[in-house]
């Protein structure tokens, strides 16, 4: 093993590639307290959860608000609503909505329960829970997930469907909803 001592690695004048390693499963470790810097993150990236309850009306397609808890929000572009993709931060991003319904307080018969990715204010990704004949639901968590290619200025939202067999409106849970999403570094 060899030891070099160095203050900066350069390319060959006229080369713009320099390669560290080779094909031959190369390691490159850094020693405790090193740090990289220059090199691209999973950034920007944003994570909210629902602060408090929210109540939805019963078979609408709801804007969930307020997803300020534990939030965050690396470039100031989500405001507890909604993602707005910076400028000159297109590219691909991982996307995940969950959303809770909880019918605990309309007598525990929850039928449907559906979760909604909103891109520009259209729909890009959506799951859903639904019970059948004598089945009802007191809380049901559901998550829709994806890789979508977003562009400057794009917005993204967290909708929610909740529908009980009583007609009544359910909540939307607090700290169990939440809406996330980071852009892919190298996509």
């Amino acid at each position: 093993m060899s030891k070099l001592e160095t203050n900066t690695i350069d390319t060959v004048s006229g080369t713009s590639n320099l390669t560290i390693g080779s094909s031959n499963a190369s390691t490159i470790t850094l020693k405790s307290g090193a740090t990289l810097t220059n090199f691209p993150d999973n950034t920007p990236y944003f994570y909210g959860e629902l602060a408090s309850n929210q109540t939805i009306s019963r078979g609408a397609f709801t804007k969930v608000t307020g997803l300020t808890q534990n939030e965050l929000d690396s470039a100031s572009a989500f405001d507890g609503t909604t993602f707005t993709v910076p400028s000159g931060q297109g590219g691909k991003y991982y996307l995940e909505g969950v959303v809770t319904g909880d019918y605990q307080s309309i007598g525990e018969d929850g039928e449907n329960t559906v979760v909604l990715i909103r891109k520009n204010s259209s729909y890009i990704k959506s799951a859903k829970i639904q019970q059948g004949g004598t089945q009802n639901m007191r809380e049901v968590t559901v998550t829709a997930s994806g890789i979508f290619t977003l562009s400057a200025s794009d917005t993204i939202e967290l909708y929610a469907y909740l529908l009980d067999a009583s007609g009544g409106t359910a909540d939307v849970q607090s700290d169990r909803t939440s809406l996330m999403g980071y852009k892919i570094i190298g996509a």
